[in-house]
């Protein structure tokens, strides 16, 4: 599911880290980062059980400007909470079927994850040089 999310971010002009740690301990499944310099988080659930047993999710919308769920087609669209948004993923591609509101952030916590943002994908691109992974040069066009 999160590959499928990952190309619906890129069809939308924007990048994605996955399993980023949130100021206080959390972990964002995806940590999005617009064209527009939006947060948005997904979190992604794999079973009604999946949801039920996740009781921290509204601590994420102090780290984002907006809060999405992400599932596939088996598991029923009603059960994920209103006030979030809802993207419907089958591992090859997804799809917004529910915008999420926005709750802009502050300006100061604006600044710390999009910091934050840059140091990972920065760490993790210099990781994977290290590695000898080929990692290639992406037009400025691209993201």
């Amino acid at each position: 599911m999160r590959r499928g999310v990952q190309r619906l971010c890129v069809d939308l002009g924007a990048v994605a880290l996955p399993e980023v740690m949130l100021k206080g301990g959390r972990r964002a499944d995806l940590l999005v980062m617009t064209q527009k310099s939006e947060f948005w988080i997904v979190e992604i659930k794999t079973s009604i059980e999946d949801l039920r047993a996740d009781n921290k999710w509204p601590d994420y919308r102090a780290h984002c400007d907006r809060l999405f769920f992400a599932t596939h087609p088996a598991v029923p669209m009603d059960i994920f909470p209103a006030d979030a948004g809802f993207i419907l993923s089958d591992g090859h591609g997804a799809e917004i079927l529910t915008e999420a509101p926005a709750h802009p952030l502050a300006g100061a916590t604006r600044k710390a994850l999009l910091q934050r943002f840059a140091r990972l994908a920065a760490s993790r691109l210099m990781l994977a040089e290290m590695a000898g992974l080929d990692v290639p040069s992406l037009d400025e066009d691209v993201c």
